[in-house]
């Protein structure tokens, strides 16, 4: 190649002229740039020679401007219909001739420009160019479209994910909702550190990012993580910094479908025809509802009353839900979909719409409400003498809480006579069942709650009023599934298998309270279900069954429905095949609601301990998790909460020592203690 020679070559993607210096070996050249720069290249590497004459690397500036009149891409459209019928190549000689009707270097080295950067009408071919069919530029067209459509869409999202780092307040497009909700899905893998115990890394690589994640974070210049995605979240103010993602990773819908909650408003307006035509009527009884004072759905209530023989009766109400629903329409499916109410710190997660569930549902103070009551005459040990089971109709006379009723139990309020006569019998009915062989593991319990970001802490309170209160549960459960067994329905009835406790000279070597319901509690059986009746073993029951929470637990919905077609002495909705069947649903359902309320209330506990790290907790040393490695598992008396923590020295079970938290990372799932000598321990208490 002759020196002197202008030729065309990429740096790095960039077109660059250049002039032939001299040969560099065999088979390169060494070509002078603008600058002054000399490359080495192999002739492949040339993308362009431009003929007619020989110029200096000065001269290039002068060329390129005479090359840049005829740069129009526009120009290209005319050509292209020239040509396209007959689909003729064109090398850029021919083209500059075609559009400029000139061939001197700058034309043809500017037609070779236009070509080479032109992605619509031609293709290149060897050294020539073809053009594409019409209907193929009518596809790059679009392409070109939809790419220039996605390009500016990027940059506006990028301008409100600007707005929102910056803390103003944005109004999110559909496809930013997309993008977000990508990226929601993503970050909700972080649960799995919890769940399957993976750390961050390991997730990373377990889960690669999809192609809509990859691209948004790329795109904002953030790692393309799990966790990347989750703090890019909370940094636009999508998420909270304590997101609950393990309700998020979990199946647990959190909104109704727009159709449920259409259905639940439809109920409201055109009350359905009530099926039981023939409902008891209790108004007359005073009843009395008896919850936390946040309880919402109020499904039971209790009454006492005295018969003309002498005897006592005890009633429990329960909440008809099925007056408003019926066995597999809109509401029943999507009940059965939840399977329960989710009860997390930061407030609950309905099993039905709350129009329904906290209101017609609901056993309302002073509102003529339907129910299935449990009519219960005891024996004087406190065993099921009689009992009656009726729809019927009620009016809550006063809605109490735990508080309100251990009070009143507590001063012997003469007016309500009956809250003693109640309390009365749930002592009689407590004893009776532990002659039965029910077994007490009493464990403190914490009630963790969030509110505006302020977590409190509390023990639930062993009291009169909530033995009171679940000796009645337990008691109508035990009628509902006598009355299965005797008519032979299908329910669906609960039991636990006997457990093989510890021989009593081994429980007294342990220390007394705690440490021995603890090692009680590790020999539980977990409880079972069946559609035959069972053994519960832990209750001291032959037969039972959960019927006094339809609005809360579908089993109980379940039991409703069987127990109330068949007092009207209809078809069962349930046979035994296909009761099983939804209960196998149930129960798994039911177990991720389980996992998720334990994984949240476990955050919630730890995120509260991150925020005290100064605090001194007097702890008791409940049991080994793994004795070898000093491990064990310890419970914080002052809240309840029971967690496992390393100790550098030997300690016995039920020993009493005071801990500070060194680390508490909840998102991590990993809570460390250090033990605090007495000393130190009275100064910061101090």
């Amino acid at each position: 190649m002759e020196k002197g020679t202008l030729v065309e070559f990429r740096v790095q993607g960039d077109r660059r002229l250049g002039v032939i210096d001299r040969p560099d070996g065999k088979t390169r050249w060494f070509v002078v740039d603008e600058r002054g720069q000399s490359h080495s290249l192999a002739p492949r590497q040339i993308t362009y020679t431009v003929n007619g004459k020989t110029y200096k690397s000065s001269e290039i500036p002068a060329f390129l401007e005479e090359v840049k009149p005829y740069l129009d891409p526009s120009s290209l459209e005319v050509a292209w219909e020239l040509l396209v019928e007959d689909g003729e190549t064109v090398k850029p000689d021919q083209m500059a001739n075609l559009l400029f009707s000139e061939s001197e270097s700058a034309p043809c080295y500017a037609a070779h420009c236009l070509l080479s950067d032109d992605k619509l009408y031609f293709k290149q071919k060897g050294d020539a160019y073809e053009p594409r069919t019409t209907a193929q530029v009518a596809e790059r067209k679009h392409q070109i479209e939809v790419e220039g459509l996605k390009a500016r869409g990027q940059q506006e999202f990028l301008v409100r994910v600007e707005q929102a780092l910056q803390g103003e307040a944005v109004e999110w497009q559909r496809h930013d909702r997309q993008r977000l909700e990508a990226l929601e899905k993503y970050a909700a893998l972080l649960a799995d550190i919890v769940r399957v115990g993976v750390n961050y890394d390991s997730l990373a690589r377990a889960y690669p990012p999809p192609a809509p994640v990859l691209e948004t974070m790329n795109m904002l210049g953030r790692p393309a993580t799990p966790q990347g995605a989750f703090q890019l979240l909370v940094d636009l103010g999508w998420w909270s910094a304590n997101e609950n993602l393990f309700l998020r990773r979990s199946a647990i819908p959190v909104q109704f479908p727009s159709k449920v909650l259409e259905v639940a408003q439809q109920r409201l307006d055109d009350l359905p025809t009530d099926l039981d035509t023939n409902r008891l009527d209790l108004i007359h009884l005073k009843v009395y509802t008896i919850d936390d004072e946040s309880t919402t759905e109020i499904d039971d209530g209790l009454s006492w009353e005295r018969l003309p023989d002498g005897r006592e009766r005890l009633w429990v109400h329960i909440a008809d839900p099925t007056r408003w629903l019926a066995p597999e329409d809109d509401l029943d499916l999507e009940a059965r979909k939840r399977g329960s109410t989710v009860y997390l710190p930061t407030g609950m997660v309905s099993m039905f719409p709350e129009v329904l569930a906290t209101g017609p549902m609901s056993l309302v103070q002073g509102k003529v409400c339907c129910a299935l009551s449990f009519g219960i005459i005891l024996d004087a040990n406190g065993g099921v003498e009689d009992y009656t089971i009726h729809p019927s109709l009620i009016k809550p006379t006063y809605r109490l809480t735990y508080e309100d009723v251990d009070e009143m139990l507590q001063l012997g309020v003469q007016a309500e006579p009956e809250i003693a006569a109640i309390a009365t019998w749930a002592k009689k009915r407590k004893v009776w069942r532990y002659n039965q062989g029910a077994i007490s593991i009493n464990m403190p319990e914490a009630m963790i709650k969030v509110k505006d970001d302020d977590i409190s802490i509390d023990i639930l309170d062993d009291s009169l009023s909530r033995h009171l209160v679940a000796e009645m549960m337990i008691l109508a459960g035990e009628v509902a599934a006598r009355y299965g067994q005797e008519h032979n329905i299908p329910l669906p009835f609960r039991g636990q298998p006997q457990p093989e406790l510890p021989p009593e000279e081994e429980l007294l070597l342990l220390p007394a309270g705690f440490v021995r319901s603890c090692a009680m509690r590790r020999c539980m059986p977990k409880s079972e279900m069946s559609i035959t009746p069972v053994r519960h073993a832990g209750l001291g029951l032959n037969t039972y069954t959960q019927a006094t929470s339809p609005i809360r637990r579908y089993s109980d919905l379940l039991t409703h429905f069987q127990l109330k077609a068949h007092l009207r002495g209809e078809v069962l909705p349930f046979s035994a095949e296909q009761l099983k069947e939804v209960m196998m649903t149930v129960t798994s359902t039911t177990q991720e609601v389980t996992m998720v309320e334990r994984q949240t209330n476990r955050y919630w506990a730890l995120e509260y301990l991150r925020r005290h790290p100064e605090q001194v907790w007097p702890i008791t040393v409940l049991m080994w998790l793994r004795e070898d490695s000093n491990l064990a598992l310890i419970l914080i008396e002052d809240l309840g909460l029971q967690l496992p923590m390393v100790f550098k020295r030997s300690v016995n079970l039920g020993e009493q020592v005071c801990v500070k938290v060194s680390i508490s990372d909840p998102q991590k799932d990993v809570i460390q203690f250090q033990e605090i000598i007495y000393q130190e321990a009275q100064i910061a208490t101090n």
